[in-house]
């Protein structure tokens, strides 16, 4: 009799802002809590969250849809969304900091958990993290930049964990 083999969740995480931080250890961390294998990618700008310090920003000029709500005040006032345009969020000195911020306070407010938090538990839960050589080569990332427990590898790596699993996401 065979035993079957857990099912398995292939991620590749390509983007280092704090928004693009949160789905792939969201999901990675919820995937190995339902008994799944999991290896996350991280290629690119997503690389960066396998540092020993992250240093995530949100890019509300990157995403015109962002909702702006206040982390403090009254409800009534927590719960307006303030129409943001494109030219106050790229031409404002210091707006990419605050809106940094009051992601970070309404997520902390929320109880949310933060992205290092989140990525501890995945550390902690066998979640295979491989960073992309091509990029660390690339950008000249050392491996003593990398938080422990990082696996190096190229796309050949994660791949042949990818071509045999259930789930495959690119987010």
């Amino acid at each position: 009799m065979s035993e079957e083999r857990p099912k398995r969740m292939a991620l590749i995480a390509s983007q280092g802002t704090l928004d693009w931080a949160y789905p792939p250890f969201i999901l990675a961390s919820t995937a190995v809590a339902m008994e799944m294998e999991v290896a996350v990618f991280f290629t690119f700008y997503g690389l960066t969250l396998l540092k020993k310090k992250i240093v995530a920003k949100v890019a509300p000029q990157a995403n015109p849809a962002m909702p702006m709500k206040m982390p403090f005040g009254p409800k009534s006032f927590q719960n307006i969304e303030w129409p943001m345009p494109n030219v106050l969020m790229g031409n404002v000195p210091g707006f990419e900091t605050m809106a940094t911020s009051m992601m970070k306070d309404t997520f902390k407010n929320k109880g949310v958990a933060s992205i290092e938090e989140l990525r501890e538990i995945c550390v902690e839960s066998g979640v295979r993290m491989i960073g992309c050589q091509m990029t660390m080569d690339v950008f000249g990332f050392a491996k003593e930049d990398f938080i422990d427990g990082v696996e190096l590898g190229g796309a050949a790596t994660f791949l042949e964990f990818a071509a045999d699993s259930d789930i495959q996401l690119f987010v």
